[in-house]
């Protein structure tokens, strides 16, 4: 415990307490009236220095931003003319024989690097497309098929989307001699832009000539003018997040006014079709710089003043007790995390360990998954060779051999079958490569209906056929169009065994696709999203294990089709089969 505190006279020549006391006042206003001038000078030049040079990066920003999206437009502006000559497209649109069109429209997509292409016949209608969900949909109304067909040149559209935001479409009329044979339209992906604008504090938006933001980092904005975007409230917004993050107290000058915050505002003009691109920087670089500098000057002065107080403050002990304390608590709360790190150390090897064993795992359920596949795609062919042997059985104990020697033709049919199989299996791993062939779809439907006659004898299911009478011809691999329709009839079969008087309903159609309809009068499909995924089922176990419509999906896909399924207006499911049909030369030819 300190002792008693005595005062001493004062020894002659130094002066009294009270004068001591009065300097140190002085000495302190001093300092603070320094401080307080240093700082407000250092806050007006910081500032305006560094708005400067905020500004000057937020203008060289833009016109790196505003090139690159004119260099985009200039880019993709040629290329409908560029296509509009291609002799190919020319060729396919006079002979209207379109099955190699979207394929030659993909590769070119990719060397161009546009976000889509489709070739538009006379009367509007999508004939080829690198996105194959608009082949066949109707653009008659749309501008850019409508400006096309009037003009000589390459025109420019800009469509407003049902999402949302706006596409960019460039398009030029096809012609071969004086006849107008279609439109070639290619969309420009300009969103890409805005995704990368994303990725920075500033707010960017481009307009029309009318005014009109038609591409912005705030979605809110698209379809506005400026006054109207400025004045709408974005909360959650970028630009909102980085004017709070700091308080506005430098004064700084403000180009315009978002939410009642200041900000930079730059606007560029882009030479193409009055359009303008406009920026909003926040004062956040500005603030944050200079606030920095003026914290170290605040700093200085009060370590300056701790200075001060600390040479006439007696209360060091107390400090150095403080100083004590918190470093102890420091040593503790370190070795916390000494402690708190080498147990993630021990977790993640853990997790390494549990990662190595679903590695295993998975090769295990691949093995799994493999046998089942060929388990499931097996199992028919076995069931109607047992049907053929039974029957060829019945036919010799009968003294018929003749007949039963067609029975084991059948069963030799069924063998072949059964090893290409296989190699379909194997060939649905690596996506195709084999030589295609002219197939005729009726005969094709044919040998399916023989391959699941004894299911249709032993369930007695109304069959009712609708085929055109001339023969529908496509490119592909008959024993893969086979395996699909065998799936869709097994389908259908399984779909209609709770239902007391069974039908199945075959068509087959003929138009600018080749279409083959399997439509039941089952209960319906539940999920149609997941009905495609391998190993989505509804049936009981030992009836099948999901991968019939997977692999069916897959081979139509590589045979440049399409296999959808619905619910039919008045119950029961509906498959659909398209596949690109052959022209008639090709029949011809055939």
């Amino acid at each position: 415990m300190n002792a008693p505190f005595t005062p001493k006279p004062p020894i002659s020549g130094w002066p009294r307490s009270g004068a001591i006391s009065w300097r140190v006042r002085l000495a302190l206003v001093l300092l603070l009236i320094i401080a307080v001038g240093t700082i407000w000078i250092t806050n007006q030049v910081m500032t305006d220095r560094f708005t400067e040079s905020t500004r000057n990066r937020a203008e060289l920003r833009l016109l790196l931003y505003s090139g690159n999206l004119q260099s985009e437009l200039g880019r993709n502006a040629i290329v409908p003319q560029l296509l509009a000559r291609d002799p190919t497209l020319i060729g396919a649109l006079n002979s209207s024989d379109f099955s190699q069109s979207t394929q030659r429209l993909i590769s070119f997509v990719e060397e161009i690097g546009a976000a889509s292409l489709m070739l538009l016949d006379v009367d509007g209608r999508t004939v080829a497309a690198t996105d194959r969900n608009r082949l066949g949909s109707q653009h008659r109304n749309e501008p850019y098929y409508v400006d096309a067909i009037r003009s000589n040149s390459t025109t420019f559209s800009v469509i407003p989307r049902e999402a949302g935001g706006y596409s960019f479409a460039y398009s030029r009329r096809i012609e071969s001699g004086l006849n107008i044979l279609g439109v070639i339209v290619v969309e420009v992906d300009l969103q890409k832009f805005e995704r990368a604008w994303s990725g920075i504090s500033d707010a960017v938006m481009v307009t029309d000539s009318t005014g009109t933001i038609v591409l912005s980092t705030e979605s809110r904005w698209r379809g506005l003018n400026e006054t109207e975007a400025l004045q709408r409230e974005t909360p959650q917004s970028a630009i909102e997040r980085a004017i709070r993050a700091t308080a506005d107290w430098t004064a700084l000058p403000a180009d315009a006014y978002l939410q009642g915050e200041a900000v930079i505002r730059m606007e560029k003009k882009i030479p193409f079709r009055g359009w303008r691109m406009t920026s909003f920087t926040t004062y956040a670089s500005v603030r944050e710089r200079v606030n920095a500098i003026l914290a170290l000057e605040i700093m200085g002065f009060a370590i300056l003043l701790a200075l001060v107080f600390y040479a006439l403050s007696r209360r060091t002990a107390l400090r150095m007790a403080l100083f004590q304390r918190e470093s102890a608590e420091l040593r503790a709360l370190n070795a916390r995390l000494q402690r708190e790190i080498a147990e993630r150390e021990r977790v993640q090897e853990t997790l390494a360990v549990a990662e190595q064993t679903l590695a295993q795992s998975s090769k295990l359920a691949a093995l799994g998954e493999m046998s089942a596949a060929v388990s499931h795609e097996l199992n028919q062919p076995l069931a109607a060779m047992k049907t053929y042997l039974a029957g060829a059985r019945l036919l010799l104990r009968r003294n018929r051999p003749e007949e039963a020697l067609s029975s084991f033709g059948r069963i030799d049919d069924l063998l072949e079958r059964m090893g290409a199989i296989t190699r379909q299996l194997k060939s649905y791993a690596r996506k195709g490569g084999d030589a295609f062939t002219p197939v005729n779809m009726g005969d094709a439907l044919a040998s399916s209906l023989a391959m699941m006659e004894p299911q249709l004898r032993q369930r007695q299911v109304r069959i009712t056929r609708i085929l055109p009478e001339e023969p529908v011809l496509v490119m592909g691999d008959r024993l893969r169009i086979e395996q699909v329709m065998v799936n869709l009839l097994r389908n259908a079969l399984d779909a209609t065994k709770s239902v007391r008087n069974p039908e199945v309903d075959i068509i087959l159609s003929a138009g600018e696709t080749a279409t083959l309809t399997v439509r039941d009068n089952g209960e319906g499909i539940e999920d149609l999203e997941s009905l495609f995924e391998p190993f989505y089922t509804t049936k009981h176990p030992g009836d099948g294990v999901g991968l019939g419509l997977a692999i069916s999906s897959g081979i139509v896909n590589d045979l440049g089709g399409r296999l959808t399924a619905r619910n039919g207006r008045d119950g029961g499911a509906v498959f659909e089969m398209q596949l690109p049909r052959l022209g008639p030369g090709v029949e011809a030819a055939e």
